[in-house]
Order: C-alpha cells, then structure tokens, then sequence
C-alpha cells in the first residue's frame, strides 16, 4: 500500500467529499463505503479508502481510522478528531477543504512563478552549448587557415568545447544521475528544511516565505477558532503548520505571553506576527468576539498580497535573464569576431 503523504488537492478532494457526505446525514463509515464504489480498484485512492473503511468496520473511530494510514498532516489528524469531539464533523471538513485548497492555489502559483524561469534557464544553458560546441569550432578552423589561433576568453571556451565533445556520453550520464540523486533528495523532509534555510539567507526570499507564513497562519487561526479551540491550543496546532522557523519562534513568543497573563491582543502584538495594519485588524476582532472572522480576511489579504510579490519577482526576472542570456552571447561572439576583424583589416 502506498504510503506517500496526500498532495494539498488530494486532502482538499477527500475533505470536500466528506463535507458533502455528512452534510446529506451519511455516517463516516458509509460515506467510506460510497466512495469505494466510486473509485476504480487496485488504484492508491481505492486501497486508501478501503483502509479507512476496514478501520471503522471493525470499530474504530474516523480519526483513528485516518491516522492509520499514514498519509494525512498530523494538522488534519487533530482536527478531525476535535470535529469528532465536538459534533462538528462536518463544518471541520468544510473548512479543512478550504483551507487546503488555498494552500494549493498559493503552491500551483509559485510553481507557475519558477516554470518561466526554469525554462529561460534551460534556454540560455543550450544556446551557450551550441555555440561553445558547434560554432565556435567553425571559427577555429577559419582562424587556423588563417595562420593564427584564438586567444583570451575564446581560447579557453574553444578548449571546453573540446573536453564537453570528448567526454559527452560521461557527461549526459553523470548529469542523469545528478538529476535523479536531486529528485530523490528533494523529497526528503530534511533536505527540504535545509534548502529552506539556506534559501532565507536571501532577503527577497525571506519577505516572500515570511508572507506565506503569515498567511498560513491567519488562516489556521480562522479555522481551530471557529472550530471552537481556544487561543492556546490553536497555536499549538498552528506551530507545525507554518513551516518557518521565524514564524515558530514567534508563535512560542506569543505562548509565552499568554501564559504570562497576558491577552491574546496584546501578545499579537508583541510577538509581531503580523505587520502593524494587521495586528490593528485582529486586535479589533479579538475586542469585537469575531477573530475567527477577522483571521479570515486577513488570509485573504496575505494570499493575494503572496499572488502580488510573486507577479513582482516574475516581471524582474524575465528582463533580468533575457538581458543576462544577451550579455552572455554578445561576449562570445565578440571574443570571436573583433579578432577576426582585427586580422581581416590587416590582411586588406
């Protein structure tokens, strides 16, 4: 059985079923049931749902039942058994469903943010290879009839076009195998950890991250407290959402200050978690009794202000690599060409 953790669409997928289903009065057991009939067999989905089934089949909870496949956020885990508890199943579900469906829309935009450069990347890295390997060649042998050599920048690029034509097959394979080795890293939680970190040393990176960490959380503080938590345990849960370590540290702050004595408001403040504006919002709901409201149209603000800073780092990047590919291309061929012409004007 399958063991890889759900994608943010497939647990907004499966948590929307299941708000439907206990909406319509279905129990969790045959809401289960209802879904095997409408997956295909010997699929990852059908043996997914046949475990939660066989699960309460023989008597167990539908948290533990979850829990015991091992593919949902320990996040989902403890909201569900909260809904469970509570008898409010359903409105969880809902709003697992949305909030999981955010956290796909802000995934499927950075994806859609990296795709542009990674192919202009991609492009500038085969129009440098075609002309150290296939043209620079072609000016060599004119230079050599010529009676004289390249020299300087051109010389040395001539002379890894020799080692990448003599060496091609190694190199296709070696670059294989870095790929995978890559591929296979990147799926390692440690390892996205580390990347994270080293990526926070860059500032406009870290603006970027410390805005969907904000984001998230808003939006896992809209959910635990219309789910009925209070402040407290909904940073509890929260802390492993966030995914940022300044935001953890942050969150601890504001723990602390409640354990202080101090009022939720007052220790949003001081942990700065959110920007003045922000903070301002949420001290007037937690002072009005509507937070879970107010978070709300703060992650609304954050998800479209994250949409804002990505639209802002693709409109630099597409100039800044066109302009990088043209500078490199101009700096070979005129490492060519201005030599050419020096010698063809002594010839004439």
């Amino acid at each position: 059985m399958a063991t890889k953790p759900l994608s943010n669409r497939e647990i907004a997928s499966f948590c929307s079923q299941m708000f439907y289903l206990l909406q319509a009065g279905i129990t969790p057991m045959n809401g289960m049931e209802i879904l095997l009939q409408d997956t295909e067999r010997n699929t990852a989905t059908h043996e997914l749902i046949e475990q939660i089934f066989d699960t309460c089949m023989e008597g167990g909870s539908f948290a533990t039942a979850i829990k015991s496949t091992g593919r949902f956020p320990e996040y989902v885990l403890s909201m569900i058994a909260l809904g469970e508890e509570s008898g409010h199943l359903s409105d969880i579900m809902r709003s697992l469903a949305e909030y999981y469906e955010r956290e796909e829309e802000i995934s499927k935009s950075i994806r859609d943010a990296l795709r542009y450069p990674l192919i202009m990347v991609g492009m500038m890295i085969l129009v440098v290879l075609v002309l150290i390997v296939k043209v620079l060649p072609i000016f060599n042998q004119v230079f050599s009839q010529l009676g004289t050599q390249m020299t300087g920048f051109a010389a040395q690029l001539l002379r890894v076009s020799d080692a990448l034509s003599r060496y091609s097959v190694a190199l296709i394979i070696g670059l294989a195998v870095v790929i995978v080795f890559m591929i296979c890293l990147s799926r390692s939680k440690a390892v996205k950890t580390g990347f994270r970190c080293f990526l926070g040393l860059f500032p406009f990176y870290r603006r970027f991250s410390d805005s969907i960490a904000s984001g998230r959380f808003a939006s896992g503080m809209a959910l635990t407290l219309s789910s009925g938590l209070d402040t407290y345990e909904s940073l509890d849960l929260i802390h492993e959402l966030v995914e940022n370590k300044t935001m953890e540290k942050k969150i601890d702050k504001c723990k602390a200050l409640l354990q202080e004595g101090n009022t939720f408001a007052d220790s949003l403040k001081k942990s700065a978690i959110f920007s003045a504006f922000y903070t301002q919002m949420a001290v007037i709901g937690f002072k009005a009794g509507s937070l879970d409201a107010v978070m709300q149209k703060i992650a609304a603000h954050y998800e479209e202000d994250t949409d804002d800073k990505i639209r802002s780092i693709i409109s630099t990047l597409e100039p800044t690599l066109v302009i990088v590919l043209s500078l490199f291309v101009g700096l070979i061929l005129l490492s060519v060409i201005l030599p050419l012409m020096g010698i063809m004007s002594a010839i004439g």
